[in-house]
């Protein structure tokens, strides 16, 4: 399935699922799907872009988006993807180049180790590599292969969905004009595989404005199901749900708590909106895993809604140039 797939009800309404995700309308005009089939020759217009960024909104969000006078934090990711542009979104935004960024701006002992950086999966010598390592492509979301035995890898098998991933049809501009991807050249990067406390967890720093705002843990439950948990500045677990369940009784415990939301702002300063990533190894060092600038393409569901209004307070969104 490329973009929509349809099942129906017991009552025989059909339900649309927009991108493997379940939305809340099933009427998608045909002007949508003339003008998705285009995107790829880079001849839209400002207008047909956003007549599809609208028609995306609405179908995935049940409300209409407005880029005049965006208000809550999903509209104004939309607004920040239709008019902001800064070539180091770009930069930093790809996981090869962000390397030297976070190198320059707090230091490289953040960095998770690379073994490897390739223009193409034939150039991989897997024999070369440990045991233990993650493949990524530079601009990709969720198209990571991750090795915990190399003796169960299937080589040839990694190999074409790395290809796949690095078709520039895989670019996440192409799907959702996330501006910031569109000029990376696509490489793979191999990086060591970090270990944590039984499950590792992903520690994203939210920056407004270059301010640290709240922070989202996503960790296991156990082997199927995860955890997503917002937490305030100050660490006060958030009744927002966004994906995942709330796991109530999780406590952070991070040793460089206060060291991370420096990392994190010193990182994010520049950017009107900036998600920092960060891990907590075995040994309790910290490693920076990427950043992000237009988190879940700006179509996030939360629950309770208002937390969209309430989240959107927090960005002040910059003039137009």
């Amino acid at each position: 399935m490329e973009i929509f797939d349809f099942t129906r009800t017991r009552d025989g309404h059909r339900k649309l699922y927009f991108f493997n995700r379940k939305v809340l309308s099933y009427k998608v005009p045909c002007k949508y799907r003339r003008l998705y089939k285009r995107r790829f020759e880079n001849n839209l217009t400002e207008e047909e872009i956003k007549y599809i960024l609208e028609t995306q909104f609405e179908t995935m969000l049940g409300y209409k988006l407005n880029l005049d006078n965006p208000k809550t934090f999903n509209e104004k990711i939309q607004w920040l993807k239709f008019y902001y542009r800064d070539y180091l979104m770009t930069k930093c935004a790809d996981k090869v180049e962000v390397r030297n960024y976070i190198k320059d701006t707090v230091g490289e002992q953040y960095l998770i180790p690379c073994l490897g950086v390739y223009n193409s999966p034939d150039e991989i010598d897997f024999n070369k590599l440990p045991n233990r390592f993650v493949l990524k492509v530079n601009w990709g979301c969720k198209q990571n292969i991750i090795v915990k035995d190399k003796l169960k890898l299937d080589i040839e098998d990694a190999k074409q969905k790395l290809k796949k991933w690095m078709n520039p049809k895989s670019n996440n501009y192409y799907r959702y004009f996330e501006w910031q991807y569109k000029d990376i050249k696509p490489k793979i990067i191999c990086e060591k595989y970090i270990v944590g406390d039984k499950y590792l967890k992903d520690y994203k720093f939210h920056c407004c404005n270059g301010v640290f705002k709240r922070l989202l843990v996503i960790g296991a439950i156990d082997e199927k199901n995860r955890f997503c948990n917002f937490y305030d500045k100050n660490l006060n677990l958030l009744n927002l749900k966004n994906g995942g369940a709330i796991k109530e009784d999780e406590k952070v415990n991070l040793k460089d708590f206060p060291k991370m939301v420096e990392l994190a702002e010193k990182l994010a300063e520049p950017f009107p909106l900036c998600r920092v990533d960060f891990y907590e190894d075995i040994n309790k060092d910290i490693y920076l895993g990427e950043l992000t600038f237009t988190p879940g393409n700006g179509t996030d569901i939360f629950e309770p809604f208002e937390w969209d209004y309430k989240l959107g307070d927090d960005l002040i969104l910059p003039k137009l140039k």
